[in-house]
């Protein structure tokens, strides 16, 4: 099989679980060379989805309920759960979207963010359950995907607006959160996103890297044209306080998202 349809295949699966497999024997199999780097495939408008949970505009999502309240808690799980989901459709769309012409290092770097964005929905799941909720039991906002759709006709706007904005929010209030969940007793779940912080400063480094070529190939300033890609694509604000020693280490310079906020 080519690693165009082997994503493509993942892309389709609906199944959580299944997905997050697929997510990560794709990934494997690239790894170890069985997949032809042939990226002709049909992908999807959309990935498939299962039918649980509810998928609503960010608007219309509830409140979680009184902070520190049972409730509040399995809503911030699932809310994690769900980013994490959506993440790994958003790595594998993006090593097939544009990897014939980014090269096999770029399709290994982002195939290799899907299949920890599956480890890392798997321990999120896991500790759902093990509070008696599960992925699907609330609803989910909608919007993620929207900057995929956004962006399927320029690499750079991608990797400008994903990568770059998107997972590098994470970075800014992943440790807020971290405290929180230690405050409230819950160690396993704040080991949990201390792991997935560790990884999301890759993943955002991996994208500003490639953002780099690009623009490098482009004889084009990466500073400027990275903030013109968000004006123009990126629906919403980059909001402070950021988590600047993280997005330091990520490649992501103060002096540049500032001029944003």
């Amino acid at each position: 099989m080519n690693a165009g349809d082997a994503i493509r295949a993942a892309l389709l699966t609906a199944d959580p679980r299944a997905k997050a497999m697929a997510a990560r024997r794709v990934a494997r199999d690239w790894r170890l060379g069985r997949l032809a780097p042939v990226f002709d495939a049909t992908l999807p408008d959309r990935p498939a989805r299962p039918a649980e949970p509810e998928l609503l505009p960010p608007n219309r999502m509830a409140k979680r309920g009184k902070a520190g309240s049972a409730r509040a808690r399995i809503a911030l799980w699932h809310a994690i759960a769900h980013i994490e989901f959506v993440a790994i459709d958003l790595a594998l769309d993006i090593a097939a979207r544009f990897g014939a012409d980014m090269g096999d290092g770029f399709v290994g770097d982002f195939l290799g963010v899907a299949a920890e964005e599956a480890m890392h929905f798997a321990l999120i799941e896991r500790h759902l359950r093990a509070q008696g909720s599960h992925y699907g039991a609330l609803p989910a906002h909608d919007g993620l995907w929207e900057a995929a759709a956004e962006t399927t006709h320029d690499v750079a706007a991608r990797l400008a607006v994903v990568p770059m904005v998107l997972e590098a929010r994470g970075l800014d209030v992943t440790p807020a959160t971290i405290v929180r969940v230690r405050a409230q007793g819950d160690e396993r779940g704040a080991r949990i996103l201390e792991r997935i912080l560790d990884d999301e400063i890759r993943h955002v480094a991996f994208g500003a890297s490639h953002f780099s070529k690009v623009c490098q190939i482009r004889s084009l300033d990466p500073d400027s044209y990275w903030q013109m890609l968000v004006r123009r694509h990126f629906r919403g604000a980059l909001k402070p306080p950021f988590n600047d020693s993280a997005r330091e280490s990520a490649g992501l310079s103060r002096e540049v998202y500032t001029v944003l906020a």
